[in-house]
Order: C-alpha cells, then structure tokens, then sequence
C-alpha cells in the first residue's frame, strides 16, 4: 500500500493530469478530424434525469439539448455533446459532423475543452508546489545553515513525556518534564495538503525557535516477511531517517524491556545510548494512567515515557517527532526489527 499523501499524491494528481490532458487534446483537435460545419436546429433542451446534483449548489442541473440537422437531403436528430445556457429550442447551433457518418457530431469543442484546462491547471499547481518547495528549502538553509546538531552532553538523569496532538489537523508534538512544564514543542503553523508544513521548533529550555518544513509521511507497506515496510518524511527537504542516520542516530526497539509489554526503544548516537523511550497510552503521566487504568494499557503511536541524561535536546526531539509521525521503529524507516530484536531476546 503506498500512502496517497505529499509526493505520493503529487505523483498521482500528475498521472491523472496527463490522462486528462492527452485525453482532451485527442477528442478536441483529432476524434473530429474531418469533421465538416454545419448548422442545427434545437429541438428540445430537458433536464438530464440521471444527473446528481450537489446538495452544496442551489438548482444544480444539467440539461440535455437535442437538435436536428439535414445531409444530403436527409435528416437526423441526435443530442449534443455540450450545453450553454444560450441554447432556446428553434434557435440555431453550428455544428461539425462526420462526413461518413452523419449521425457523429460534435458542437465544437465540447467536454475535451474541459478536460485540457483542468490536466494543464494540476500540471501548473505540482509545477508551482515544487517550485515553491525547493524555494522554501533555500530560503530556510540561508537561515538557519546547514542542520547541525550540538555534541550529546550528559547532565541529571530525568524522565520526560512526548506528547502528540490528536483530534486537529495542525498536529504538533510537545516534551514535557514531570511538572507538565512544557520544554521543547514542535507546532505546525499551516496546513498543506501536497507540501511540506511549516513547523516552528521551539526549545524552551534555551529560548530558541526554529522554523523547519516537515513532509507529509510517505508509507510503503509489503505484505511480506521478506521485504520491510517504510515509513518516513522529509525534514527541511532530506530524508528524515537517512538524516538521523547520517549523524550517528540507531534505534534498538522491541516489545517490553520496559514495565510492561509495550514497545520499547534504545536510542544511539555514535554507539553511545541517549535515551530510553517506552510507547505509552495517550496517559504518559504516571498519575493520568493511574486515574485512567484500562486505557492506559493501551500503546498509542506518538506518546512515549523517556528516560535521558541528555542536556540538549534537538536530537531527540527530532528522533521522536520521527518515530511519532512516521510510525517506523527504527533508523531506517522500519516497522520489522522490532518483532526480531523481541524474539532474540535483545
């Protein structure tokens, strides 16, 4: 299964938009090509029995107009292809039909007209949404440089809970310390169907905020024990996991390890554990779960109890706004690691 989000949708939107447009180009410019002028009659114009209207649109109606024309001595009466609210019955409609067969007709351009203009506007929109992203991509490189993170520092030992929004559609992600202080945030300032979203990174701990563009997650799932599923999203135009990677990050996840049979996850900088997250219901403060029992049993993806020494925080922010969004398991994107570090016992 291939999510149909960001990219995906793009390159879906663009298939489409090409059918379209080759589509109306063939039935405007060569389905009539032969076609000879000629002149019509209206002879009745109903409403079309079979069409839906949109209960969004007042006297939403589509109408069929029928006309008769003579060829060589004889007559015909068939419907148009197209309707204009100029059309009155006994008035005169230029036609082109089909020399060879006079019962093929069109009224000009008809439908491929239509079909033209909506394939070359998807085309225009994918065209003006990658412009603007390798625009937005620059623009944020020349103010924040290159993505650096500072060298793992170690200081008190201290368990914080990640938090996700659900329920909205600017879903955010928030680090919060046992006094349900809020201490790094990420919160998404638009919502975008086919780019990126603008976030805004926010370490309160050291009064820094900066913006970043997340990408929708991308998910290519195999029903196969041989394959790994893939889940991942671009931060600031790269691969989010082959980011992590690039600067040291590996994940050791698998069920229990933890309190319970939850899944848990040994995260790594250059061999070295930065922390140690535990997947909890949407309860991650001890006290919510107690006061909640049956559902603090149940894991929800994107709020996890961590354990870190850790004093800058940029890097596991991110590692868990990765893990929360994407729902892969470890560095590489995966979901299948998980069940065979359990099994080995790791």
């Amino acid at each position: 299964m291939f999510s149909l989000k960001g990219p995906a949708l793009k390159i879906v939107a663009a298939v489409i938009a090409v059918i379209a447009l080759a589509f109306g180009v063939y039935s405007t410019f060569f389905q009539s090509a032969g076609y000879v002028d000629g002149t019509a009659t209206i002879v009745s114009i109903e409403e079309d029995p079979d069409y839906i209207p949109d209960p969004d649109k007042t006297n939403d109606k589509q109408y069929i107009t029928t006309v008769k024309y003579t060829v060589d001595g004889k007559e015909y009466t068939t419907k148009l292809d197209s309707y204009d609210p100029s059309y009155k019955v006994g008035g005169d409609v230029k036609i082109k039909y089909d020399p060879k067969d006079p019962t093929k007709l069109t009224s000009g351009f008809g439908f491929g007209i239509y079909l033209m203009i909506a394939g070359a506007v998807i085309l225009l929109l994918i065209l003006f949404l990658t412009i603007k992203k390798k625009i937005s991509v620059k623009n944020l490189k020349e103010t924040n440089g290159e993505i650096t993170f500072a060298p793992s520092e170690k200081g008190e030992a201290r368990e914080l809970y990640f938090l996700t929004d659900i329920g909205t559609v600017k879903v955010g992600h928030r680090l919060e310390d046992k006094d349900r202080k809020v201490i790094y945030e990420a919160v998404m300032t638009k919502f975008t169907s086919m780019s990126a979203f603008p976030f805004d990174f926010i370490d309160h701990e050291n009064g820094k905020t900066t913006p970043h563009l997340v990408g929708h997650t991308e998910e290519t799932e195999w029903n196969s024990l041989l394959i790994d599923n893939h889940h991942t999203f671009s931060f600031d135009g790269r691969d989010v996991w082959k980011l992590l990677r690039s600067v040291g990050i590996k994940i050791n996840s698998r069920f229990g390890g933890g309190e319970g049979v939850n899944p848990t996850y040994t995260i790594l900088r250059d061999g070295e554990e930065i922390a140690f997250a535990e997947t909890t219901s949407q309860y991650v403060h001890e006290e919510d779960a107690e006061e909640h029992s049956i559902a603090s049993k149940i894991p929800v993806q994107g709020f996890y109890r961590v354990h870190t020494s850790e004093k800058n925080l940029d890097l596991l922010f991110l590692v868990l706004v990765a893990m929360a969004r994407s729902g892969a398991t470890d560095e590489k994107g995966g979901s299948r690691r998980m069940l065979f570090n359990t099994l080995k016992g790791e």
